[in-house]
């Protein structure tokens, strides 16, 4: 299995793992924090972008298994999320997550593996951005993709204006896809680093290239799928596990009072 597939699992601090050797806990803004050792694998080692962790979040994870990892597929959770398994025992949430003998025959039929679709109903994936971050943001990363990727415009347009996406910059993928992807991905981010500039948000909203990229992995997949590149009978859903649970009446109130008194988020849930 050690050349099968890895999912690395950023984290920024100690944290209880998964018990299987396909998890590989990951601590992302190492280089951001040279005083610290979780006792984890670094993200500042080997080609990297540790030190852009504080705007980029888990993404320093996933270039760093993209420029870094060998192994048939590259997955990407984090030490609060992480892919579950059919088979839930007890209440202890971490024994949830999916393991190696369930996740390793799928591989032999899916190339991709996602979280569940996520939900907004009421809101369009721009609209619901627009009303916890800043549009800005999707507007400079739509210029860009018109530049320099217009064949996925159309897309693009399609997909912010639907309802529910693939979210968390979740996924676990075959390695060829992986690097198809993030190429495509961090070409479009840099460039976007660029044209914001320096921009003066708080702690929490200053990590939109993160999520940025939540929302236009689902441009560049069913761009694929246009394509014919990925079959949608290649691509399988796994159930969500948060290890912590979720509030989900203060998540609730707090989109709804984004979407109707404008109230941006300012921490995660």
């Amino acid at each position: 299995m050690e050349n099968k597939v890895k999912i690395v699992v950023a984290t920024h601090k100690k944290y209880a793992m998964p018990n299987d050797e396909m998890y590989l806990p990951l601590h992302v803004g190492a280089a951001l924090h040279p005083d610290i050792d979780l006792g984890y694998q670094k993200d500042n080692l080997g080609e990297n972008i540790s030190q852009k962790n504080d705007s980029y979040s888990e993404l320093t994870g996933l270039y760093w298994a993209w420029k870094n990892l060998d192994t048939d597929y590259i997955g990407l959770a984090h030490y609060r999320r992480h892919f579950g398994s059919k088979h839930r025992h007890g209440k202890e949430r971490l024994n949830w997550v999916i393991k190696s003998n369930e996740l390793l025959p799928m591989l032999d039929q899916y190339s991709v593996l996602l979280p569940k679709k996520r939900h907004y109903y009421i809101e369009t994936l721009y609209s619901h951005y627009e009303h916890t971050h800043y549009s800005n943001q999707l507007d400079a990363t739509r210029e860009i993709i018109s530049e320099k990727y217009p064949d996925y415009l159309a897309t693009y347009d399609e997909v912010l204006g639907k309802t529910s996406g693939y979210m968390f910059n979740m996924a676990i993928m075959k390695k060829d896809l992986m690097d198809q992807y993030c190429t495509w991905l961090f070409d479009i981010l840099f460039e976007l680093e660029k044209k914001m500039g320096s921009t003066e948000l708080s702690a929490f909203q200053q990590r939109f290239y993160g999520r940025v990229s939540e929302i236009i992995f689902n441009v560049w997949l069913q761009q694929q799928i246009k394509w014919g590149n990925i079959s949608p009978t290649q691509i399988k859903e796994l159930p969500l596990v948060y290890v912590e649970g979720v509030n989900w009446w203060k998540k609730g109130t707090s989109f709804l009072k984004a979407k109707f008194f404008h109230q941006r988020y300012e921490n995660s849930f």
